[in-house]
């Protein structure tokens, strides 16, 4: 199995209610894969309730069978459609950690 864990930051040109609204918007769009996408097992997006110390908006867990399934996930376009209409316009930095369980 693959964990695939991503954190973002939200565009700083947002105001408050613009990020929030993005933040579960973006919620609601990867959330939605689970069941549509071959491989993905779980998905799981926080997007409220971080931390005065936190230096990311929104952070998505999300455990898939392999790798193959993970690069079959990344150009799905179920996923590529949440990604390029709801995720792109709304974040401006973006980490990514895959590995294996």
């Amino acid at each position: 199995m693959i964990k695939h864990i991503i954190l973002w930051k939200l565009r700083s040109d947002l105001n408050e209610t613009q990020k929030h609204e993005a933040a579960l918007a973006i919620k609601h769009g990867l959330e939605s894969l689970k069941g549509q996408i071959p491989g993905l097992i779980d998905i799981h997006v926080q997007a409220t309730g971080q931390l005065p110390s936190s230096n990311a908006d929104i952070m998505l867990d999300s455990t898939l069978e392999s790798e193959l399934a993970l690069q079959n996930y990344a150009v799905h376009p179920a996923h590529v459609a949440v990604a390029d209409g709801i995720v792109r316009p709304n974040t401006e930095v973006r980490f990514c950690l895959d590995y294996k369980l």
